[in-house]
């Protein structure tokens, strides 16, 4: 793992990031209708305000006034600190509070994708990036890679449903 994934400017979130797996996953969690770099600086302030990113003691924790403090961590704060708290009881139940068990412990591609599917909020999208992310994310360059390969999937899926 590089010493930062770089979803958002903040260096110190970066490096959040790559040391915490549950930061990661919190800020894959909270990842939509919102810029990259806001979702993936959420979880370093929710760690500042909080005190901890435990997911032992946020899953017991009412997030939402953490979340909507000035400026919000997400612009859908009660929704997304409800789906953080979600996570975080089951990391907690699942995992015995280490989020890096679900991919160090997975025995093949196809369990990952089971282990990440069963957390909330994620859905098929979520799963492929994060699984493509946990290597390829090291640098700026590499988070404007990610965000074009984003923004053209999801215009693939707007042309196939028809959506504009």
């Amino acid at each position: 793992m590089p010493d930062a994934l770089w979803f958002t400017d903040d260096p110190k979130a970066a490096e959040l990031l790559a040391e915490d797996p549950f930061a990661l996953l919190v800020g894959f969690a909270i990842d939509q209708q919102v810029p990259v770099q806001k979702a993936f600086a959420g979880p370093y302030v929710l760690k500042q305000r909080a005190g901890t990113l435990d997911p032992e003691k946020l899953a017991k924790e009412d997030l939402a006034p953490l979340f909507a403090e000035r400026p919000a961590i997400h612009r859908f704060p009660t929704a997304m600190a409800e789906r953080v708290r979600e996570l975080a009881a089951v990391v907690s139940e699942d995992y015995g509070g280490d989020a890096g068990r679900i991919w160090g412990e997975a025995k093949d591609g196809a369990d990952l994708k089971k282990r990440l599917g069963a957390l909330p909020g994620y859905g098929p999208m979520k799963i492929t990036s994060l699984g493509a992310v946990l290597a390829d994310v090291d640098s700026p360059a590499a988070l404007e890679r990610y965000q074009a390969a984003k923004r053209a999937h999801k215009a693939e899926l707007r042309a196939r449903t028809g959506n504009a």
